[in-house]
């Protein structure tokens, strides 16, 4: 373990009252639900049943776009 990262986990247990063992437990926990956290985020997309895109619709052109959706 890097010395300044130890130094820096050691006095933020003493800081809050525990042993090095236990912040690192925490910390350990806590990177472990952000991750699984992310992992659930993942949102399912809705698929819809059609016959594609309008005629004349170019998804790469964003103005004509914005044109398209203003104008309905």
């Amino acid at each position: 373990m890097e010395d300044e990262l130890l130094r820096r986990a050691k006095a933020m247990a003493a800081d809050a009252g525990e042993s090095l063992t236990q912040f690192i437990e925490a910390a350990v926990r806590y990177q472990l639900a952000l991750r699984e956290a992310a992992t659930e985020e993942a949102a399912e997309l809705p698929i819809f049943a059609g016959t594609g895109l309008l005629p004349g619709v170019d998804l790469d052109d964003s103005a004509a776009l914005l044109d398209l959706m203003e104008k309905r």
